[in-house]
């Protein structure tokens, strides 16, 4: 990779669809959710190939940034950001870009989520590297994942005609972007060939996407210019804290790339991606037993005539039982015993919901 080329993750999330194990103090990320590394651990384990540490950044909030610094200690201290509150998505890849654009005006970024697992890592490595190919040519560019269900999880996106060029993959330009569908869409979508899943991974060159910021969210653009212009000097915390507060919070999917013109994808089969939502998309990256039963944590199972049910314990001394069970998921953190049906996972967001409504923050 070219000494212009970083990674910057995005680590700041709060993974909510993963309560009760996922918590304020240790979000989803900074967990061994799969295997013994966490799924930030991995990540950044990823990019070891790719980039020197001194080339990798993360965005991420205080309460998050120690246990953080602890589990990737060879990131530098400085290469830490420090968002002083979430403002979305468009901010984080933006104040990215203004740090890196200071430090190097030729530079290149590779914008990835910390919570994604990606089984198929030389198929990821060399999508990056033709992802920054394409980038060089003034392109916002986009990995899109070859759907294999007709999912309501995701965002999707269209891919229009071929982009003119010799690229090392198959590169389109991107017809549009289109907001989780309802199933009966996703199965349209799905049929006509043409939409990949919206990965939320992003390749561009720093001062490429500085200046769509600038063009499509001004309001952002000039907070990041005071932002870089301070950075570096004794003012840097006071003057990012002053511009920060004040930022709408917008996704950078919304405020950013369905509004601009030369947006790339790259579609990609076969990289073995989850992001990892919610717990039902642990079927998807652990190994079932026989009878499609999964145990997590190293929790003790017994499981008696159940199916298709994935348990997760927090102690090696507490044994769950099940019977007569299918089709299940049982999350025993110690203070929250959840029990749902698999396919009513993504509601454990409604429940997070609700327990802040009710001021039950003592299991947040």
């Amino acid at each position: 990779m070219s000494e212009h080329t970083y990674a910057v993750i995005m680590a700041g999330g709060g993974g909510t669809r993963l309560w009760p194990v996922s918590r304020k103090e240790k979000p989803k990320q900074l967990l061994p959710l799969i295997g013994q590394e966490t799924l930030f651990q991995s990540t950044v384990k990823r990019l070891e190939d790719l980039f020197t540490p001194d080339h990798i950044l993360v965005v991420t909030v205080e309460e998050q940034a120690r246990e953080m610094r602890l589990q990737a200690p060879e990131i530098p201290e400085e290469n830490y950001l420090i968002e002083s509150s979430p403002r979305g998505t468009a901010s984080v890849v933006g104040f990215a870009a203004a740090v890196l654009h200071k430090r190097d005006k030729n530079a290149s970024m590779a914008i990835l989520p910390s919570d994604h697992f990606i089984r198929n890592r030389d198929l990821f490595h060399y999508l990056l590297k033709a992802a920054f190919d394409v980038a060089e040519n003034g392109y916002l560019v986009t990995l899109g994942i070859t759907p294999t269900q007709p999912s309501t999880a995701y965002g999707y996106i269209q891919q229009g005609a071929p982009l003119d060029g010799q690229y090392k993959y198959p590169t389109y330009n991107v017809r549009r972007f289109i907001e989780k569908p309802s199933e009966q869409a996703a199965g349209q979508l799905l049929r006509t060939g043409d939409h990949s899943w919206n990965s939320g991974m992003f390749i561009w060159r720093a001062d490429t996407i500085l200046n769509e910021i600038d063009k499509q969210m001004p309001e952002l653009g000039g907070a990041l210019k005071n932002i870089a212009s301070a950075w570096g000097t004794g003012s840097q915390t006071e003057v990012l804290s002053e511009n920060w507060r004040g930022l709408k919070v917008e996704t950078v999917d919304y405020g950013i790339m369905e509004k601009a013109e030369r947006v790339a994808v790259l579609p990609a089969g076969g990289l073995g991606w989850s992001d990892v939502g919610m717990w039902s998309s642990l079927f998807e990256v652990l190994l079932p037993d026989m009878d499609g039963n999964i145990a997590t944590n190293s929790s003790l199972h017994l499981a008696h005539e159940t199916h298709n049910t994935l348990v997760y314990g927090s102690s090696n001394e507490r044994l769950i039982v099940t019977i007569g069970v299918d089709d299940m998921v049982i999350v025993d953190t110690g203070d929250v015993l959840m029990v749902c049906k698999t396919d009513q996972a993504q509601k454990v967001r409604d429940v997070v919901g609700h327990l802040k409504k009710h001021n039950q923050e003592k299991y947040l």
